[in-house]
């Protein structure tokens, strides 16, 4: 069971029609960790261990700016629990189709 889940929403501060390219560096390194994953319309949720996910959570700045951010605005939502915190499929499980 994982002890964590994060919910990340990066905004790079890049022009608008390069929005799309700076988000995707991002997802593509979080799919490139192997935590598992969700991509939303809004955010990318992340469920594993909090100190992996802190450090993932840290290198999606760096990569934003890397590919073309003056500078990133995140809006992060963070359940820890040391006995486990509820799975991304226990949450939404009975919303999919």
């Amino acid at each position: 069971m994982y002890n964590c889940s994060i919910s990340l929403q990066v905004l790079p501060g890049v022009p608008e029609g390069e929005l799309f390219g700076a988000v995707d560096k991002v997802i593509e390194y979080i799919i490139s960790t192997g935590v598992r994953y969700v991509v939303g319309p809004f955010d990318t949720t992340m469920e594993g261990d909090f100190d992996e996910l802190m450090d993932i959570l840290k290198r999606c700045q760096q990569i934003a700016v890397e590919n073309g951010a003056d500078g990133v605005f995140s809006n992060v939502k963070i359940a820890y629990h040391p006995k486990g915190v509820s799975t991304i499929d226990e949450k939404i499980s009975k919303y999919r189709g």
